[in-house]
């Protein structure tokens, strides 16, 4: 009797599980339409759990969604309606399957009690099948701060901040934003200036080595006179550095006292009296007089390495350009009738038409264009000629098809212009590399310039007379700045391990013949000189003196020993250089 109570029992609860798989087979495809309607759905299916009771079959989906890390679901109402609970403001929004997760996800960024130092209160922005984290908090500081470096990086005017459609932007990425005037722009930007002084005098003040300077004073178009003074070192990571120090309006007189009141003032504040090693200048002879005052003044105080003697440096690329100018005002005819011939071409556009026409009919390449010059930069001389050069058979095209046109240079004129094109050709190249700001330049100009003078002394030795001539000229004023090297560059090629002492006695032989011993044992004195100082400061010579327990002897012998050591050094690599040239 009791066996087939449970009998019925069972058949019963099979019955119940048939009837409910052909209800959930007919509810199927009703449900998934619902799901395809649904906007943002967000659940993953993947169990389905049937638990059988004595009366109905519930199943229940697990949700691995990434809004549940912010919700609790809830169990079912009393209408039959699944919600979710949010964790921190205790809202309630439904939940069911069919009605997808979409209000879940809005909700997040906009909890007012979510938590900004948690990475996990950002929102959930899908975008190609990927979730993505953007951050929702607004600062008005930092959004203030971002706008001042704007101005700056951009060179934009305060008044930047005013335009109505700035404005309309702003508003639109966020209503919190608050809109300012052209004077708290500037306000803003004045405080930021004076908070990267301050974090830049600190890094100074940590800075191991020394800080050389650049200078530079002009006059703009409407004759107000501009001082830039910038810094160049090593940082820690043995990286190049620069850092722009001071960029003002520069009153006249322009005279060497001026000039000297207002850089010392400056090195001064930024507390780098005690750091400098040299100062960069163009060739003014205001310059040499303000370097005197000021190199006075630093020696006074014992601010400089060895008593100042490489305190000031000339700009090579400036000695350069002065060099080369003197030398085509000997062949200004040729640069003048090329200099006339493109502004005749750039004249009109229909001469540049018809100049295109030609270049068309003798097939050259219309891509590369014609240069202009500028005449207070040679290279843009140099490169003027080359592009003429490119287009010499285009202008005697249009000679012969233009009557109008007269200064086209003749066949000897054109063939002392591709000499000179490839004399000036070495110049160009060591302007270039006098030129760069993203490298060291002072290891090249020893080689570069003993490059130049070589170049120089062969064209005067030449048989072309009008070569000659130009040489010539050249080299009067390449005597007047670099008849003897500056020994602080000098210094310079013989710590780079490409040239060391051997390149620069080389290169000493090459030029001066047999007395080169002469300027090669004053480098290699001034080498020992300033070693010797480097030595006397250095951390290890500092150790030496505070771990000895007698008086200044063992810093003495540190020092003795360092000298001997590199003296030796220097003396094994002169004499292996000298054994390379016996065998040679």
């Amino acid at each position: 009797m009791k066996r087939a109570k449970l009998d019925k029992t069972h058949n019963k609860k099979k019955a119940n599980l048939d009837k409910t798989d052909t209800h959930s087979a007919a509810v199927a495809p009703q449900d998934v339409e619902l799901e395809e309607e649904a906007d943002d759905i967000d659940v993953v299916e993947v169990d389905v759990k049937v638990e059988v009771e004595e009366d109905h079959v519930k199943m229940e989906r697990e949700r691995w969604s990434e809004v549940w890390k912010y919700y609790t679901r809830l169990p079912i109402g009393i209408d039959g309606r699944e919600r979710a609970e949010c964790d921190r403001c205790k809202k309630r929004y439904i939940c069911e399957t069919k009605n997808g997760t979409g209000s879940l996800r809005n909700h997040i960024p906009k909890c007012p009690r979510r938590d900004n130092s948690d990475i996990t209160q950002f929102i959930f922005a899908k975008s190609g099948g990927s979730i993505s984290i953007n951050s929702t908090v607004f600062k008005p500081e930092r959004f203030r701060e971002l706008i001042s470096e704007a101005i700056v990086k951009h060179d934009l005017p305060f008044k930047f901040v005013e335009y109505e459609g700035i404005r309309e932007i702003f508003s639109y990425l966020n209503e919190k934003v608050t809109t300012i005037t052209r004077n708290t722009a500037k306000e803003d930007v004045l405080n930021l200036f004076k908070r990267e002084k301050g974090k830049l005098k600190k890094f100074f003040e940590l800075l191991p080595g020394r800080i050389s300077l650049t200078a530079d004073l002009w006059s703009s178009i409407n004759t107000d006179g501009f001082l830039c003074v910038t810094s160049h070192f090593i940082d820690e990571e043995w990286k190049l550095q620069k850092r722009i120090l001071n960029f003002q309006y520069m009153p006249p007189p322009h005279n060497g006292i001026c000039l000297t009141e207002t850089i010392s003032t400056l090195v001064t504040n930024w507390g780098i009296d005690k750091k400098l090693f040299t100062i960069t200048l163009d060739n003014a002879a205001s310059n040499d007089t303000f370097v005197n005052l000021l190199k006075g003044q630093l020696c006074n105080e014992v601010a400089l390495r060895s008593n100042g003697d490489y305190f000031h440096v000339r700009c090579c690329a400036h000695v350069l350009n002065l060099v080369v100018q003197d030398g085509l005002k000997a062949i200004d005819e040729g640069i003048v009738k090329i200099r006339e011939s493109i502004k005749y071409v750039k004249g009109s556009s229909i001469r540049k038409r018809n100049f295109l026409n030609c270049v068309k009919q003798v097939n050259l390449n219309p891509k590369k264009g014609l240069r202009q010059d500028v005449p207070t930069r040679w290279n843009a001389t140099f490169l003027m000629i080359e592009s003429a050069l490119f287009y010499r058979r285009a202008f005697f095209r249009l000679a012969l098809t233009d009557s109008n046109y007269l200064d086209c240079p003749s066949n000897e004129e054109w063939g002392k212009l591709e000499k000179i094109f490839k004399f000036l050709e070495v110049f160009y190249e060591v302007t270039c590399i006098f030129s760069g700001n993203k490298y060291c330049t002072t290891n090249l100009y020893f080689p570069s310039v003993s490059t130049v003078e070589r170049t120089l002394k062969e064209e005067i030795e030449s048989s072309d007379t009008f070569m000659k001539i130009m040489a010539c000229k050249m080299y009067e004023k390449f005597s007047k700045y670099w008849s003897e090297y500056s020994p602080i560059l000098a210094l310079a090629a013989v710590l780079d391990p490409r040239y060391k002492m051997q390149y620069v006695e080389f290169t000493y032989k090459k030029l001066y013949g047999s007395s080169f011993r002469e300027h090669s044992d004053c480098i290699r004195e001034k080498l020992h000189d300033l070693f010797g100082e480097y030595v006397i400061e250095s951390p290890m010579s500092y150790r030496a003196s505070t771990v000895s327990t007698s008086d200044s002897s063992d810093e003495e012998l540190c020092l003795q020993d360092l000298t001997e050591d590199f003296m030796k050094l220097d003396s094994n690599a002169n004499g292996t250089h000298e054994e390379m040239e016996s065998q040679a």
